[in-house]
């Protein structure tokens, strides 16, 4: 199912309960896109930082080669870091924010920029927009653009924030257009400086810029022809009532959900132990199986190995369809 998915799409998110291995599945996918000829980007948005480790090479928040040239397929990876992220964007907020106000307000500007770098939903904002240029450009750069995400809750956050984030720049919007009908009026009247207009219309420029950001990726995200959601899980209790979960905040979102990977499932005959426990495995896939009827499920089963590397990547790469 995976594959077979992931090659018809240009976009691929792989979400779930923290642990389960989202990472690797997302990495033996794009490994095997990249050597069916694709060129693939693989971004990370967990802050665990996963990725760097399991390719044992150095991953950060620019672009690195993973795999490749394979003819014409390639692989790259980019590792999101929370800490950088928020910096670069409060960074060029601060360069736009200083160049819009009056020189006499600018370290007020840099008090409440410092202060806003610990505020709830900063991080989110910042990863937000970063994950928004990166499939953007991806798009434009790449054949497929795969997503690991942070575990489950942090997923479904990030993924309702374009809408939310869209609808409040257009208020925003709104409001610049109400206060630039009065700026007008009271530079014909009282004759207030050209610079000000000009201010008005960069502010403006700024908004529409990012509403057609969010707008871009809100597209991407519901379009069921260009992108895909996986969800990665266990065959264990929780795991699976996560998943569960996972999928109808999804669904409610619009975003449309390909199937199941139930990643490390024991194997049969290999054992007392591993008997009792695929049996309990069987008994938790049934309950999900009974509450998304028709999805479909994609079983990968328990390596000997460490997944960690390109060998181990295109072997766990061979167990999906």
């Amino acid at each position: 199912m995976l594959l077979d998915l992931a090659s018809r799409r240009r976009v691929l998110f792989c979400g779930g309960k923290g642990g389960v291995g989202k990472t690797s599945i997302a990495s033996a996918v794009a490994l095997a896109q990249a050597r069916a000829g694709r060129r693939v980007l693989v971004v990370s948005t967990d802050p665990a930082h996963n990725l760097g480790h399991l390719w044992g090479r150095p991953v950060g928040d620019d672009v690195a080669r993973l795999a490749g040239p394979f003819g014409t397929g390639l692989l790259d990876g980019v590792e999101l870091d929370p800490e950088s992220t928020t910096a670069a964007h409060l960074d060029a907020v601060r360069g736009t924010l200083r160049r819009l106000m009056p020189e006499h307000l600018r370290g007020q500007v840099d008090a409440h920029l410092d202060l806003a770098r610990d505020a709830p939903g900063t991080h989110e904002a910042a990863t937000l927009e970063r994950v928004a240029d990166l499939v953007e450009s991806g798009l434009e750069e790449y054949d497929l653009v795969v997503l690991d995400t942070a575990p489950s809750g942090h997923t479904a956050r990030l993924l309702s924030l374009p809408e939310t984030m869209g609808a409040w720049t257009d208020g925003l919007l709104r409001r610049r257009e109400r206060s630039e009908r009065l700026g007008a009026a009271v530079r014909v009247l009282g004759g207030r400086a050209e610079t000000e207009a000009r201010r008005d219309d960069e502010i403006r420029r700024v908004l529409e810029r990012r509403r057609r950001r969010f707008a871009h990726l809100r597209d991407v995200l519901t379009d069921a022809e260009r992108t895909t959601f996986v969800v990665v899980l266990l065959a264990e209790p929780l795991p699976v009532l996560e998943s569960v979960e996972l999928y109808r905040q999804l669904e409610a979102m619009r975003v449309p959900v390909g199937g199941l990977v139930v990643n490390r499932r024991s194997p049969a005959g290999a054992g007392d132990l591993l008997a009792a426990r695929r049996e309990r495995e069987d008994a938790h896939l049934a309950t999900l199986r009974a509450e998304l009827p028709g999805v479909p499920v994609d079983e990968v089963p328990l390596l000997a190995g460490d997944v960690v590397g390109h060998e181990a990547l295109e072997r766990l790469g061979a167990h999906l369809t």
